[in-house]
């Protein structure tokens, strides 16, 4: 018996964040319909209090709140738009982001998609971002 296949693609998502959620949640249903023995993506809730950025591409929770980011089998961190034009592809429906990476629409996508990650939190009725880490401070760095 072979080993599970490690996904393509690690999406690191918002579980606190409703649209979010609904997006992971048609990417993973449509993933397990199309490979049902060996999944192509995978899923990082960020929001959950266990979420480690070391085991995440060094992605800190500030990083991965503010854009969102995902993690190639081959450890490449993908962010912003480019996130979605590989998932897409992984479930076979690539051509929906393949215009966002055409040269004259890629700058046009990344700069809404840049409007959203900055509004994305107040249109979700979520604290601000500094209001999130501050909920998650890290322990002060010891002085020796």
């Amino acid at each position: 018996m072979s080993a599970p296949q490690q996904p393509a693609l690690t999406l690191l998502y918002d579980g606190g964040c409703p649209l979010c959620v609904r997006e992971v949640t048609f990417l993973k249903q449509r993933d397990q319909r199309l490979h049902p023995s060996s999944p192509r993506l995978a899923f990082v809730d960020i929001d959950a209090a266990d979420y480690d950025p070391n085991h995440h591409g060094g992605i800190t929770y500030r990083e991965a709140m503010g854009r969102i980011h995902a993690i190639e089998a081959d450890g490449t961190v993908l962010r912003d738009v480019e996130v979605f034009r590989a998932a897409y592809r992984l479930i076979q429906l690539g051509w929906l982001y393949a215009p966002s990476g055409w040269p004259v629409l890629r700058g046009i996508a990344d700069g809404l998609y840049g409007l959203w990650a900055r509004w994305r939190l107040p249109l979700t009725r979520r604290p601000n971002l500094d209001q999130l880490c501050s909920c998650r401070s890290e322990a002060p760095p010891h002085h020796s």
